[in-house]
């Protein structure tokens, strides 16, 4: 399966991360991919970008080199009640909007508690895609969530990171694949992305295209699979108004 775009990745601004965004663009570009997003880090989270850096993505270039270039950003959630570091302004200038639970954040309920914070965000017609659920220390009711995401056309992320051998997050394989399987079921579309923090690391998505080809999943539910999928996870905004 070939694979258009990466938006989830990071840069220099999340301070966590190593690359500069011009180097992750290099890196995309030399990957060929159709389409890049940078999505570093909200400000709640230690280390990450101020709400002004959001604001003025206007200053970037929408296309480089024939790759169209998309700014978003990884939002966090703050508490179960469904609370982000997510603005007004900043939910205005960006392109997309990922939202994803970090346990120095936010502290887990219960499965069934967790599951209602993500179904509540999920009535947010501006945010299109739920980062990396995959980790048992926020534990999620899989069913439920894609049932939710189906009906709100919202794209659950197959999150390569979290499959690498560095990865952090638990049982982060057997998630993914009770995720994918209901996914299927009701015909949830997901997004694969690299969640790099490398500029190398951009584009790839080779242990999420594994554990897609093992759990025989439909390539038709994954929206990165061709070029016209950006249009289930990006919003209108100043940018993108005139980008397609």
């Amino acid at each position: 399966m070939k694979l258009y775009f990466d938006l989830h990745t990071h840069s220099i601004m999340s301070t966590h991360a190593y690359s500069t965004i011009e180097e992750n663009i290099k890196a995309a570009l030399e990957k060929g991919l159709y389409a890049y997003g940078i999505s570093d880090h909200s400000y709640m989270i230690k280390g990450g970008a101020n709400e002004v850096y959001f604001r003025n993505f206007k200053a970037v270039p929408t296309e480089i080199n024939g790759m169209k270039i998309l700014t978003g950003a990884e939002i966090n959630i703050l508490d179960l009640d469904g609370e982000m570091d997510l603005t007004e302004k900043m939910e205005d200038a960006l392109d997309f909007i990922i939202v994803s639970a970090h346990t120095p954040l936010l502290t887990p309920g219960t499965k069934e508690e967790n599951t209602e914070c993500y179904i509540k965000i999920m009535q947010n017609p501006r945010i299109k895609i739920i980062g990396h659920p995959d980790d048992s220390r926020v534990e999620v009711d899989y069913e439920r969530l894609a049932k939710e995401a189906k009906r709100t056309e919202t794209v659950l992320e197959l999150n390569n990171s979290s499959l690498t051998p560095l990865g952090h997050r638990i049982n982060a394989r057997e998630n993914i694949s009770e995720m994918l399987k209901y996914a299927e079921k009701f015909g949830t579309r997901i997004v694969v992305n690299s969640d790099a923090h490398f500029s190398t690391d951009v584009g790839n998505f080779q242990y999420a295209l594994e554990i897609l080809k093992e759990c025989n999943f439909p390539e038709e539910l994954v929206v990165n699979s061709c070029p016209d999928g950006l249009k289930y996870v990006i919003n209108e905004s100043e940018r993108t108004i005139n980008m397609f």
